[in-house]
C-alpha cells in the first residue's frame, strides 16, 4: 500500500489528467482507479453483509463477499507478488495473506471487512499524493497545446507547441496564452504573468520584452519569437523542480525503509511462532490462527512508513503554490536546520534593475565624448547577460546612441567584460581594472572620480579603451521593499543575524547593510572568495543558507547547506545550482518556508509517535487477549488514515498564512536608490 508513496506523484505529474466533465465536481476523486475499485468492493462488501443479515443461502453472500475480495485486492495482490519477485516483503501481501486465511477458516465476513478498509486506505493514500501534484498539473495546464506559426511568407499554422523549435515566430492573438518563451519583435499588449511571476497586474510588452509560455495576452497581438524550447520554458523547468522534488525521499524516509524490510520479516516470523508455539502447546487452531493473523496486521509498520512523505510534499506543493521551487525533500528538511543566512547584494537585496546615473570622462590624454564613452561600453557590455551591462546597453539605447558590434567578447566573474569595439580594445569593469595600469596622470584622475562617485554613494564603473582609462561610469539600484523585513524575520527565526557577502566596495555594501538591518559585511569578494567565506562559516558550526542570483554566487550556493536563487532574473548557471529558486522574486518567503519546514518536522515526528503507540496498544491487545479481526484491521487501517490526512494539513492556505515570523510586522521603508556593483557581485 505504501510502497509507491515516493513515485506516484511524479509519474502523476508527468501525464496531463483528463478533462473534467462539465457538472462533475467529483470527477477529481472519482478519476482515480484506487478510488474507483475501493467504492465497488464496498459496494459489494455493504450488498453482501445486507443478505447476510437478512437470512440469504450462504453461496448467495459468499459470492458477494469474494467479488468484493477480487475488486479490492488484486492491485494489492500484483503489487505484493511484484515485490516478493525482487525479493522485497511488501505489507500489501501480508494483508491479502490474512485475508484469505480467515476466509480459509470460514471467517469470509472478517476477511472480507479487511479488504474494505485496506483498499479505502490505500485510495486515501492515492489521494494524499494526488493532492501533493495538484500545483504541478496546474502549470502543466497552463502551457497551451497548440500555437500559431508564421511562416516566411506570412503564412499561419496552427502547430503543437512541442514542435516549436528556437528561432521559430509566432502569433499571440488577444485572450490567448503565450505558446513559448521569447521575445516580441512586435507588437504592444499587456500580459498577465502572474502564474510565472506573481505580479499582481499585468505588464505592459513590447517590441524587445522577454514573455514566458503559459501567460494569458491582453488586448494587442505579439508576434513572439521563440527562444526555448517547449521543454526548456519557465513552466516546464517549474514542473520538472517539483517532480524531481516529489521523486527524492528525505533522510528520515530513507532511514524508515531500511528498517521496513527487515521489521516485516520480524514480523513474519513473529507470526508464525505465534500459530505454531501455541499448538505445539495443544492450543485449538482456529482461534491460534486468528490471533496471528490479527497480529500481523496490527503489527504491520503501514502508517509509520507514510509518516514522512505527505508532510515533506504538501510543504513543498504549499511552497511551490506561493512562488518557491524547492528540489527535494532533503532539501525541505534542511531549511528548518538553518542557523545562517547569507545574501549576494545585486539582484538579491536589491532590485538588480541598476540605471546609469552618471558619465564621467576623463581630461588628460585622448578625450572622448561622454556619448562615444557610454556607447563604447554599451557595445562591450551587450553579448552580458549580467544585470549592469543590461543597464548600460539600456542607458546608451535611451540616449539614442549607436552601440556598435563587439567581437573577441569575454567576460571575467567579479572584475568585468571586454570586447573589440570598432577596432579598439574596450574593458568595462570594477576599479580593480586600474590597479594594473601604471600609474600616471590618467590612472589618477580615474581614482579620483571612483572615490567622489562612491562617496555620494553611486558604484564605480571604469572603462578603458585601448588599455588606457577613459572615464568612469555611476551606476545606482533600489532596494527591494521587502528586504528590511526579510532580514528582520530572519534573524528572529535563526537567533542571528544575516550576512552580506559581495563583491561591491565597501562603502557602498555598508550603506546597502545599514538600510536593511545587517551588520556584518563582507565586501570587494570574487566569486573564490564567497566560497571561501561560507566554508569557514560551516567549518565554525554553522548551517548556511545563501541566497543569490548571478554566475559568480553559483560556486557559493554549491558550498552552503542550502543554495537559493533569485529565479526572475537569475542566471542559468544559478538555477541549475541551487536548491530552492524564488519565482516571484519575494524575499519574505524565505522565513516563511524555514518555519514550514520546521513545522512539516514536527508534523512527522507526531505522525510518527502516533503510528508506533497505536501499533503498541493494538500487540498488546492482541497478545493479552484475542484481539477481534475487524477491530485490529480498523485499528490498523484508521492510524494509517489519520496520519495521511495529518500530512495533508500542510497544503492548506493558513499553512502558509501561520509560517514565518511575520515579515509585515517589521516596518519596511520605502526603497531607495543604492549602489550597484561594478564587477558581477
Amino acid at each position: 500500500m505504501t510502497s509507491a508513496l515516493s513515485t506516484a506523484p511524479r509519474d502523476a505529474a508527468q501525464a496531463r489528467p483528463p478533462d473534467r466533465p462539465s457538472g462533475s465536481p467529483l470527477w477529481p476523486v472519482l478519476s482515480m482507479a484506487e478510488v474507483r475499485w475501493a467504492a465497488a468492493a464496498t459496494a459489494l462488501f455493504a450488498v453482501g453483509g445486507a443478505l447476510q443479515l437478512a437470512g440469504a443461502p450462504a453461496p448467495l453472500w459468499w459470492v458477494f463477499y469474494l467479488a468484493c475480495y477480487a475488486t479490492g485486492g488484486w492491485e494489492p495482490a500484483l503489487a505484493g507478488l511484484q515485490a516478493l519477485r525482487e525479493r522485497t516483503l511488501d505489507v500489501d501481501l501480508l494483508m491479502i495473506v490474512a485475508a484469505l486465511v480467515a476466509t480459509s477458516i470460514g471467517q469470509v465476513f472478517d476477511g472480507a471487512l479487511l479488504i474494505v478498509i485496506f483498499s479505502t486506505s490505500g485510495a486515501l493514500e492515492a489521494f494524499v499524493t494526488r493532492r501533493t501534484a495538484d500545483s504541478v498539473r496546474a502549470l502543466l495546464d497552463l502551457a497551451p497545446e497548440q500555437a500559431t506559426r508564421l511562416g516566411a511568407r506570412g503564412t499561419e499554422d496552427l502547430v503543437d507547441t512541442a514542435e516549436l523549435t528556437v528561432g521559430d515566430l509566432v502569433l499571440v492573438r488577444p485572450g490567448e496564452r503565450v505558446g513559448a518563451d521569447g521575445q516580441v519583435l512586435e507588437g504592444i499588449s499587456e500580459v498577465d504573468q502572474a502564474s510565472i511571476t506573481g505580479e499582481p497586474l499585468p505588464v505592459i510588452k513590447q517590441t524587445g520584452d522577454q514573455v514566458f509560455a503559459g501567460t494569458l495576452n491582453g488586448t494587442g497581438a505579439l508576434r513572439v519569437r521563440v527562444d526555448h524550447a517547449a521543454a526548456d520554458s519557465v513552466v516546464a523547468r517549474i514542473v520538472a523542480m517539483v517532480q524531481d522534488a516529489s521523486a527524492t525521499k528525505a533522510k528520515t524516509q530513507l532511514f524508515i525503509e531500511k528498517v521496513e524490510q527487515r521489521y516485516s520479516v520480524g514480523v513474519v516470523v513473529a507470526t508464525l511462532a505465534l500459530f505454531f508455539a501455541p499448538l505445539a502447546l495443544g492450543a485449538h487452531v482456529r482461534p491460534t490462527l486468528l490471533r496471528a493473523m490479527t497480529f500481523m496486521i496490527v503489527a504491520s509498520p503501514c502508517a509509520v512508513v507514510l509518516a514522512t512523505m505527505p508532510p515533506l510534499l504538501s510543504a513543498i506543493a504549499n511552497a511551490g503554490r506561493h512562488g518557491l521551487l524547492v528540489k527535494s525533500a532533503v532539501v525541505m528538511e534542511k531549511f528548518r536546520e538553518i542557523t545562517v543566512v547569507a545574501f549576494d547584494k545585486t539582484g538579491t537585496l536589491t532590485a538588480g534593475t541598476p540605471r546609469v546615473a552618471e558619465v564621467q570622462t576623463l581630461r588628460a590624454g585622448d578625450h572622448v565624448s561622454a556619448d562615444e564613452l557610454l556607447a563604447l561600453a554599451a557595445a562591450a557590455e551587450r553579448p552580458s547577460e549580467h544585470p549592469l551591462g543590461r543597464a548600460v546597453v539600456t542607458a546608451a539605447t535611451d540616449r539614442g546612441l549607436s552601440v556598435g558590434r563587439a567581437l573577441d567578447f569575454t567576460s571575467a566573474p567579479g572584475r568585468g567584460v571586454s570586447a573589440t569595439v570598432g577596432g579598439r580594445q574596450v574593458r568595462v569593469g570594477s576599479p580593480a581594472l586600474l590597479h594594473d595600469l601604471p600609474a600616471d596622470t590618467r590612472r589618477q584622475q580615474a581614482q579620483a572620480i571612483v572615490a567622489e562617485l562612491e562617496a555620494a554613494g553611486r558604484t564605480a564603473v571604469v572603462v578603458l579603451v585601448a588599455g588606457a582609462p577613459a572615464g568612469v561610469l555611476g551606476l545606482a539600484d533600489r532596494l527591494r521593499p521587502d528586504a528590511r523585513a526579510t532580514v528582520a524575520a530572519l534573524t528572529a527565526l535563526t537567533g542571528s543575524t544575516p550576512i552580506l557577502l559581495t563583491g561591491d566596495n565597501p562603502r557602498a555594501a555598508g550603506r546597502l547593510a545599514a538600510e536593511v538591518g545587517i551588520t556584518d559585511v563582507r565586501a570587494g569578494l570574487l566569486p573564490e572568495d564567497k566560497v571561501t567565506h561560507v566554508n569557514a562559516l560551516k567549518a565554525a558550526g554553522q548551517r548556511v543558507l545563501l541566497v543569490g542570483d548571478g554566475v559568480n554566487d553559483a560556486p557559493a550556493m554549491a558550498a552552503a547547506d542550502v543554495g537559493v536563487a533569485m529565479g526572475r532574473h537569475g542566471s542559468d548557471l544559478a538555477l541549475e545550482t541551487a536548491d530552492a529558486v524564488i519565482v516571484r522574486d519575494e524575499l519574505a518567503i524565505l522565513p516563511k518556508v524555514m518555519d514550514l519546514s520546521g513545522r512539516a518536522h514536527r508534523v512527522v515526528r507526531a505522525n510518527l509517535m502516533f503510528a508506533a503507540t497505536v501499533i503498541t496498544l493494538l500487540v498488546a491487545a492482541d497478545l493479552i487477549w484475542i484481539l477481534p479481526l475487524p477491530l485490529g484491521v480498523a485499528g490498523h487501517e484508521g492510524s494509517t488514515m489519520v496520519v495521511g490526512l495529518n500530512g495533508l494539513r500542510l497544503l492548506r492556505p493558513t499553512a502558509w498564512q501561520r509560517a514565518g515570523a511575520s515579515p509585515a510586522a517589521v516596518q519596511s521603508p520605502q526603497p531607495s536608490a543604492v549602489p550597484v556593483p561594478a564587477g558581477r557581485t
